[in-house]
Parts: C-alpha cells; sequence; structure tokens
C-alpha cells in the first residue's frame, strides 16, 4: 500500500485524481496540504483525513510515498522539486511548467532522487490514438504529412446559468495558469501530436485570442513543423459549443479521420479502397495513475514519459513567444 498526499485542489481535475486513488486498492490517500488553508481544510474533512498547512511537513513525512500535484502551474517547480528531494513519487497534472529551462530543471532534480513521475496526458491511453499510431506504424497512411487536432468547450461561454461561463474564475489568471486554452486543453493536441509526427519539433508558429478579454487566450491554433516533414495544425477553444474532438491525420497513401469515437479509414494499401470503419482498434490501455502505480510497484514501463511532459512545455513556450513576436519560433533557440 502507497501512502499518498494530496497536494492542492486547484484544478479541475483534483477531485478526479482524488476519486481515483481512492478507488486504487495500491493506494490510500493520508493527507491534504493547499496553498489555500481554508480550500484545503474543506477538502480534508470532505475526505475524512488530516489537513496539513506546511508543505515541509507534509514532504518530510515518512509515512507519505507519494504525492499527487493539482496546484496551480506556477508552483509546479517548487512543488515538484522539493517532492522530488524528499524522496516522494509524484503525480501530477499537465502542463509540467511555463518554460522548458524550469521543466528541464525539474526533470534533472526528479532523475536525481530516482523517484516515479507520471504527469496526466490520458488521451495517449486511448483506443483512438493506439489506433492512430498502429496505422502509421503498419504504412497504411504512406508518408504522412498533414496533422491535424482540436480539443475545445464551451467552458467560456456565458449562459443564464453560468454569467462567465462554467470554467473557474482561476482557469483565466495568467499568473497562476500561464495562459488559457492552449496551454490547457491545447496540450492535449500537442502531445498528441509530438507523438504521431515520427520526429522532433523544429519551429512554431501561434496564434493565441481571446474574444471574451478575460486576460488569457480562449482560442487559440499552434502550427508545428517536425523534422520528420509533417505540418500539425493544433486547434483548442473556450468558447466552441457542440464542438468535437477531431484527429486527422493525411498522407501519400491514406487518410485517417476520428472524430469522437467514430473512426474512419481509407487507404490504397486495403483491398477496399473506400472509406472503412475499423473493427481491429487496440484497447485503451491503463490510465496515468495506474500505470504510474504499477511503476513504483512493479517493474511496469509506462508508456507517458518525461520526454513528452518536455515536448509539451516546448511548444507551448514557444507558441505564446511567436504569438507575443508575430514570428515563427525555432525550437533550437528554446532548447
Amino acid at each position: 500500500m502507497l501512502n499518498v498526499a494530496l497536494l492542492s485542489k486547484w484544478h479541475v481535475h483534483a477531485v478526479d485524481y482524488a476519486e481515483q486513488a481512492h478507488e486504487n486498492p495500491e493506494l490510500s490517500i493520508e493527507m491534504i496540504w493547499d496553498e489555500d488553508p481554508n480550500r484545503g481544510e474543506e477538502w480534508a474533512e470532505e475526505l475524512g483525513v488530516p489537513f496539513e498547512k506546511n508543505l515541509d511537513t507534509v514532504l518530510s513525512n515518512p509515512n507519505i510515498d507519494a504525492v499527487i500535484v493539482s496546484t496551480p502551474t506556477r508552483l509546479h517547480k517548487e512543488v515538484i522539486i522539493a517532492a522530488a528531494r524528499y524522496g516522494k513519487h509524484i503525480f501530477t497534472e499537465k502542463v509540467l511548467t511555463f518554460t522548458t529551462k524550469d521543466c528541464e530543471e525539474m526533470i534533472e532534480e526528479i532523475n536525481k532522487a530516482g523517484v516515479q513521475f507520471m504527469i496526466s496526458l490520458p488521451r495517449l491511453t486511448e483506443a483512438y490514438y493506439l489506433f492512430a499510431q498502429q496505422v502509421i506504424d503498419e504504412g497504411l497512411l504512406g508518408k504522412l504529412n498533414m496533422l491535424r487536432c482540436r480539443v475545445a468547450h464551451n467552458g467560456a461561454v456565458p449562459t443564464d446559468e453560468n454569467p462567465k461561463g462554467w470554467l473557474p474564475d482561476r482557469f483565466f489568471d495568467e499568473e497562476a495558469c500561464g495562459g488559457g486554452s492552449l496551454i490547457d486543453l491545447g496540450a492535449h493536441p500537442i502531445y498528441l501530436a509530438n507523438r504521431l509526427s515520427s520526429g522532433s519539433p523544429t519551429a512554431v508558429t501561434g496564434s493565441l485570442h481571446s474574444m471574451m478579454n478575460r486576460g488569457v487566450d480562449d482560442f487559440s491554433v499552434a502550427i508545428v513543423e517536425y523534422d520528420s516533414g509533417i505540418v500539425a495544425t493544433l486547434e483548442s477553444s473556450f468558447i466552441s459549443t457542440g464542438s468535437p474532438f477531431k484527429l486527422e491525420l493525411y498522407g501519400t497513401e491514406g487518410t485517417l479521420l476520428i472524430e469522437d469515437g467514430h473512426i474512419r479509414l481509407k487507404s490504397s494499401h486495403l483491398q477496399n479502397k473506400d472509406w472503412i470503419v475499423p473493427e481491429n482498434v487496440p484497447a485503451s490501455e491503463s490510465m496515468p495513475m495506474e500505470q504510474w502505480v504499477s511503476a513504483i510497484t512493479s517493474e511496469f514501463e509506462p508508456n507517458i514519459n518525461k520526454e513528452d511532459a518536455l515536448l509539451l512545455t516546448l511548444i507551448n513556450e514557444a507558441a505564446a513567444l511567436s504569438h507575443k513576436s508575430g514570428e515563427k519560433i525555432k525550437t533550437n533557440t528554446i532548447r
């Protein structure tokens, strides 16, 4: 049994992670810390565990084996490095940091400590991603050249019930978040593209916009060029009602279209030259938290790694710099 401390309820997924931890027979929630003591005390009372206002007291506790970090992104570096130095295994929400330099420093400390690290990039466990990777590996698309991915919701759209939208106000605090739709929802298209593009990102053009004027971008596009020759167009939005998840891959010999749970494939390598709905879609893999626990308790090798975290930060940083400068940003000027 691994004893875990929950570090902050700031992120909207913190409750989900607490529930996943509660349901995992290998984990026991033993303590809560929060940068907002009132929120932390309420959460601790709700979960029936102690609240500790001093982070060092939590991390120095020998009975705590691991931490689940859901703090504002601006606190990730401070909190995660401290946890690593105390020898605690670390699970955290995306993105890891605002800058590639900070990300590299954090990963160095994690590697020094020899603890198990997991960043929650859940779409890398989904059946559609695994199928997309399978199709590429089997050469059914030929030479992949373009990729488009879109993740969006209407969290910033005013309604009668939520005059500012249902997304919490704190998600529009640039100091805490580092940005808006791109750094939050845009993370999913970014890490999917990084995997599927079979190469390293070389240049990024970012266009980040705010329709609601809440202080951060509420819709955005990043165009990422890879050394494999692939160009990816990555879209995110807080102001799109009814927008489906879309993942599109275009190659010289085929096309793969994924919209929500619907998958269609056309390939010159298949006997049927028309669109098909594939039947050989692999099963989803275990969720990031399950993989993290397995890595701590056994020889399991997770399919989500530190390079995923680093490249996610790199592209977010480059996109933000591109938007501010109005120019394409070469990634070798950052890393």
